[in-house]
């Protein structure tokens, strides 16, 4: 069965648009990145980038396939449309999305995760008792641990064209806010945002509109003002791919 899907595509047309697919996290619903305004922030900003908002539930990673899924019935049907592709993770979908990321790095242009889960409160502090990713050794690595096969990638992570850009968000009282703070030290500090807030809707959009405003896309076009405000008025549409 392939995975449910909300599409949202940008109201100016433009060649070699990007496309960002948002994955949310274990609880939460599809239709609640609609509800808590992360796509309405993408038109907000005039930004020409198409989305498909994906149904990730937890059964996907409890089977270890999500990444097969993502490639079979979300990215494989569109990628000829789309040369630049973009990932965004909240919670568990932030895990999903450098799963992915992992797994097809040159398909990749960036990720963006909000309070991403990383691994159990267990597999964590294993790595922070160890003094961080860089001194934490992984050692064998059975082939069913996709936690500690994806510390292990984040271990070997540098901003390099063999990667794909990552930036992070979190909440500075979120309950996974040691699992990003490990994954920070990997990253330029300029893609890393702490903020005051929970693991909770109100700051991952606090921190999505941040990182929107970076103009992180870079290279698309923004419509002229009076359009982009005609396309605010219209609802968006949210076709079923």
């Amino acid at each position: 069965m392939s995975m449910n899907t909300i599409y949202d595509r940008a109201p100016l047309r433009a060649a070699a648009r990007p496309l960002l697919i948002m994955l949310p996290g274990a609880k939460a619903r599809l239709q609640d990145l609609v509800q808590y305004g992360f796509v309405r922030a993408v038109r907000e900003r005039g930004l020409v980038v198409d989305v498909i908002a994906v149904e990730a539930h937890l059964g996907y990673y409890l089977d270890g396939n999500l990444t097969r899924h993502l490639a079979h019935d979300i990215i494989a049907p569109v990628r000829k449309n789309y040369p630049r592709i973009w990932l965004m993770g909240i919670s568990l979908g932030g895990m999903g999305a450098l799963q992915y990321a992992r797994a097809h790095p040159t398909e990749i242009e960036g990720v963006i995760l909000l309070a991403p889960f990383l691994g159990t409160r267990g597999m964590i502090a294993e790595v922070v008792r160890a003094g961080g990713l860089a001194r934490w050794q992984p050692g064998a690595i059975k082939a069913d641990d996709e936690e500690r096969q994806l510390l292990a990638w984040i271990k070997t992570y540098a901003p390099a064209p063999a990667y794909p850009e990552i930036y992070l968000g979190y909440g500075q009282d979120d309950r996974f806010a040691a699992a990003s703070e490990l994954l920070a030290e990997r990253l330029p500090a300029a893609r890393v945002l702490a903020m005051a807030g929970g693991h909770d809707w109100a700051t991952w959009i606090n921190l999505w509109r941040h990182w929107l405003d970076q103009d992180l896309f870079a290279g698309t076009q923004k419509p002229p003002r009076k359009p982009a405000l005609k396309a605010r008025q219209k609802p968006w549409s949210h076709n079923v791919l």
